[in-house]
């Protein structure tokens, strides 16, 4: 039901760019939605006129209804709304899903795929907006606003819908454990080519047993890229690896040299292995034209990335390559933040390509590597 007093017409709403004009407005606007940490007048003159952001109000004739501001920082494909206010008299008629909706809408015109905010943690008609419209929280800012309350962080993939109706379907799965990602995603390339492949956990563990390091920075072991390309072997599909390094895999982040010596073991017969089944090794870093190249002739392809440009955590995680075209590389993920998080929200992930080559070197030695699975043989 709505609650709003009936003086704002919904449908002559206008979402329109912030003006000069609209500065004592938005002043007053300012000053009763926010007990803190509120804009100036100068700072709202400043965001008018930059080049770095998008200023909306929604207006009605001459009445400012509310406002969203969204800040872009150069060189990144995140963008923050940094603000966002509805008046009292508008509540309840839809401005603010509106402001929302129109804000994404220009911020992917200017190239940006992830929109990220903070919310007080105790504004709960704002959360469950943000949530209603695919936001998702990743964190918690202690104390963030000046009168000591926390803000909760949320992000959302502000291109991926766009990007969900142009990829074609690709089978998705929910890792069950911390630790088989790289089972995962090969599960998903190789059903993508052979739908008669069962995602289940028998099946995951079966290729995590198969491929696993034994182990790694602390935890238990990931997976080997030519561990699960040899799990991919043992099933009929035709396999092979990319990777840019010769040395045992992953030794970087290990202190024991027990445990190095072990993780050495495991790499040679890895090796050995994989020369027997003749799976093809290239010692070099993947380019997406090589890639791009495997997906256009129908294979699949799983690849190898650092996760701190998602979570801020440097953690080797293996995903799936859906789709490339000429400004991104579409992933799939398996491993969603918690059990109630949207499962579209884990694909057909958009990464502008220039991110992806930041985000696919893990460690010191920033090692690349991936794994392209070929169709079974008839």
């Amino acid at each position: 039901m709505n609650t709003h007093t009936g003086m704002i017409d919904a449908a002559q709403i206008v979402y329109r760019e912030a003006k000069p004009a609209d500065l004592d407005q938005l002043l007053a606007l300012e000053n009763v939605s926010f007990d803190s940490d509120r804009l100036s007048r100068r700072r709202l003159k400043h965001w008018m006129q930059s080049d770095h952001g998008v200023f909306l109000v929604a207006a009605q004739d001459t009445k400012i209804w509310g406002y969203g501001l969204v800040i872009m920082r150069k060189g990144t494909r995140l963008a923050r709304l940094y603000s966002i206010a509805v008046d009292q008299g508008a509540r309840g008629a839809g401005v603010g899903k509106g402001l929302l909706i129109q804000l994404e809408l220009k911020t992917v015109e200017q190239g940006k795929l992830f929109m990220r905010l903070e919310v007080a943690c105790n504004n709960t008609s704002a959360i469950g907006l943000y949530e209603s419209m695919g936001y998702r929280t990743f964190g918690i800012y202690s104390k963030y606003y000046n009168n000591s309350i926390d803000a909760v962080r949320m992000q959302k993939p502000i291109r991926q819908r766009i990007s969900q109706q142009q990829c074609a379907p690709y089978p998705w799965y929910m890792q069950t454990t911390e630790f088989t990602c790289g089972p995962s995603a090969l599960m998903m390339a190789m059903a993508n080519l052979d739908d008669k492949i069962a995602m289940t956990q028998a099946l995951e563990l079966d290729i995590w047993r198969q491929a696993t390091t034994i182990f790694m920075t602390s935890g238990h072991g990931g997976c080997h890229p030519l561990g699960l390309a040899l799990a991919a072997h043992a099933l009929g599909f035709p396999v092979e690896v990319y990777v840019n390094s010769q040395g045992p895999l992953f030794i970087d982040g290990v202190r024991s040299e027990h445990k190095k010596d072990i993780m050495r073991a495991v790499d040679t017969r890895f090796v050995e292995q994989a020369n027997q089944a003749s799976i093809p090794i290239h010692h070099s870093e993947p380019t997406l034209a090589e890639l791009q190249s495997a997906l256009s002739k129908g294979s699949a392809v799983i690849s190898l990335i650092s996760t701190y440009q998602l979570d801020g955590k440097k953690i080797p995680h293996w995903v799936t390559i859906t789709h490339i075209d000429d400004d991104c590389l579409y992933l799939h993920d398996s491993d969603p933040d918690d059990d109630d998080s949207q499962t579209m929200d884990y694909q057909h992930i958009p990464i502008a390509r220039d991110d992806f080559y930041s985000m696919s070197g893990f460690g010191k030695s920033k090692l690349r590597t991936a794994v392209v699975i070929h169709n079974r043989i008839s």
